[in-house]
């Protein structure tokens, strides 16, 4: 098994026809592949990236710590293949590297950041990275072992944040097809998550968490009470499954979810369910600063649907765009600042296999 330590950064090309939809995306295949038998005697090659600068510095002691267990358990029927991120967007090069190689899995070691990276790894240009070996017919699945500041798509599992537990799930080597959410802009490039993209003032509060991750889940409270200064509530135009475009007022923010959890717990889409097809879009319209406070329990369990001006509705796509024109709207997922407005949003039914 090659190591995947130094990948080559390629270039997304930018291309309009090759924007992925629900139509041309591969059937939704929601039943959990078998375990290897008992007589398939070859070894899994499975690649681990690793942010060791995540959770300020702690995923790397952690890995450090955990990777004798890993080895015994694993070490007789896998190949295993550690490596180690470098700065941002390195986890997607070497993803991008293994499912070339064949590698029967990329398991990304770390929080929502390095499985967000691991997860674009997957795709390049619109379309899933191929494997170049014609001898290869198994498909590269995705694993995680959450040892990072925030494990909200690992609460969507309801897994908890065991590592011992996740190597359970690898050794076993179950798997289920899993959506994943694109976005494109306007440069046309494309964007892939697993867990939540968000809009407006969340968005904002996201980008200045990530000013604070050294002070760990604190960092999202900081983030969100400097996002409030400033914020006014905006005007969006939104077009859902190509349908027409309506007016939504004073949006204070809007949240799509593929998965349930984002911001250290916080369950802001409920229903959503990255086995549904669908995303649960939230939106949250006209909220002043003291109604975060009233309802951020409800926010956290799941029971803010209920609230005057919060509405849900289910989509498989979605266009958004400002009504001023200003071009500030703020536009981030699974933690990641993606930039402003306008943007589309589009769902790709089971794209990827992961291990459960």
């Amino acid at each position: 098994m090659a190591y995947y330590g130094i990948a080559m950064l390629l270039p997304v090309p930018k291309s309009s026809s090759l924007f992925l939809t629900p139509q041309n995306s591969m059937a939704p295949d929601f039943s959990a592949a078998p375990a290897r038998s008992a007589t398939d005697s070859r070894r899994r090659d499975l690649v681990f990236v690793v942010n060791p600068k995540g959770a300020n510095g702690r995923t790397g002691k952690d890995w450090k710590n955990l990777l004798p267990y890993l080895r015994s358990r694993l070490g007789n029927d896998c190949n295993i293949s550690e490596s180690f991120t470098s700065g941002p967007c390195h986890a997607i090069d070497i993803t991008r590297e293994a499912i070339r190689q064949g590698a029967d899995a990329v398991i990304a070691v770390g929080g929502d950041g390095t499985l967000h990276e691991v997860t674009n790894g997957f795709f390049w240009g619109g379309k899933p990275v191929p494997c170049e070996d014609p001898e290869v017919s198994h498909t590269t699945a995705l694993g995680l072992i959450p040892l990072g500041t925030g494990s909200d798509f690992a609460r969507t599992l309801n897994w908890k944040n065991n590592p011992e537990d996740a190597i359970e799930r690898i050794a076993k080597g179950q798997r289920s097809r899993i959506d994943i959410g694109v976005i494109r802009g306007e440069d046309g490039e494309y964007h892939y998550f697993n867990n939540v993209a968000d809009i407006h003032l969340t968005a904002k509060a996201g980008y200045y968490a990530s000013k604070y991750k050294r002070f760990g889940n604190l960092c999202y409270v900081i983030g969100a009470l400097q996002a409030f200064f400033g914020h006014q509530n905006q005007d969006l135009k939104i077009k859902v499954n190509e349908g027409e475009w309506e007016v939504y007022s004073q949006v204070t923010a809007l949240c799509i979810g593929n998965a349930k959890f984002f911001g250290g717990g916080m369950k802001i889409t409920p229903n959503a369910d990255p086995r549904s097809g669908n995303f649960e879009v939230v939106t949250l319209q006209d909220f002043k600063w003291y109604h975060f406070i009233r309802y951020l329990h409800r926010l956290y369990n799941g029971t803010h649907l209920s609230v005057k001006n919060v509405s849900s509705v289910s989509a498989q796509t979605l266009e958004i765009e400002e009504v001023s024109g200003n071009s500030n709207i703020y536009v981030q997922s699974d933690g990641e600042f993606l930039g402003f407005l306008p943007r589309k949003f589009c769902i790709l039914p089971a794209s990827i296999e992961m291990i459960i």
